[in-house]
């Protein structure tokens, strides 16, 4: 999963987390009082990194899981479900009525819900998408650009969809935090600023 890395208001890192860890590690290295943030781009929040030990140790820490093609024998007894098909089991609240009607359909009440999410899911038009983009967008500024000139405006225009008036509004704020807030809301159909 990709994360950046700022110190102040200057991007320093991208990439991979393990590779962002070492560059944090060098840069604290060279500046011990450096403020330096780590944010993941999935999310856009704030990311805390543990820095002990070697490089080999850290990049070790945070490398991606190994894509082993032999699986591991697994010992511990199977519950129900299907783990092979990543088939999650976690509660659902529901009214009786609500069980009532998934208990008439084919297939149980699981396939049921399945279905309606997937048709949720098709007929959503991506606007999920733009609300988690969105979101990611926002909790990056807030933290980064909260107590800057134009932050509450641009912040309204984010949530209108406004690309003018979010580019007009932060156009005062670092180059490196204006552009990855861009950078966080790809898959949203922001509109490039006119120039």
């Amino acid at each position: 999963m990709p994360h950046t890395a700022f110190h102040d208001a200057t991007r320093i890192a991208g990439g991979p987390l393990a590779a962002v860890a070492l560059a944090v590690k060098a840069a604290f290295t060279a500046d011990p009082a450096a403020a330096i943030l780590v944010f993941d781009d999935a999310t856009g929040k704030v990311v805390d990194l543990d820095l002990r030990g070697s490089d080999a140790e850290i990049a070790a820490r945070y490398a991606p899981p190994s894509d082993d093609t032999t699986p591991a024998v697994d010992e511990t007894p199977r519950g129900r479900g299907r783990p092979k098909l990543g088939v999650v089991a976690r509660e659902v609240t529901l009214l009786p009525r609500h069980w009532d009607w998934l208990a008439l359909q084919p297939g149980g009440a699981s396939q049921a819900l399945r279905r309606l999410v997937d048709d949720a899911r098709k007929s959503d038009g991506g606007r999920s998408q733009a609300r988690a983009a969105q979101e990611r967008a926002y909790t990056f500024i807030a933290t980064m650009a909260g107590d800057r000139e134009g932050f509450e405006e641009a912040s309204r225009a984010l949530f209108a969809g406004d690309g003018e008036r979010f580019a007009e509004h932060s156009r005062s704020w670092p180059a490196d935090i204006r552009a990855y807030a861009r950078e966080l809301l790809a898959g949203f159909a922001l509109p490039e600023p006119k120039l």
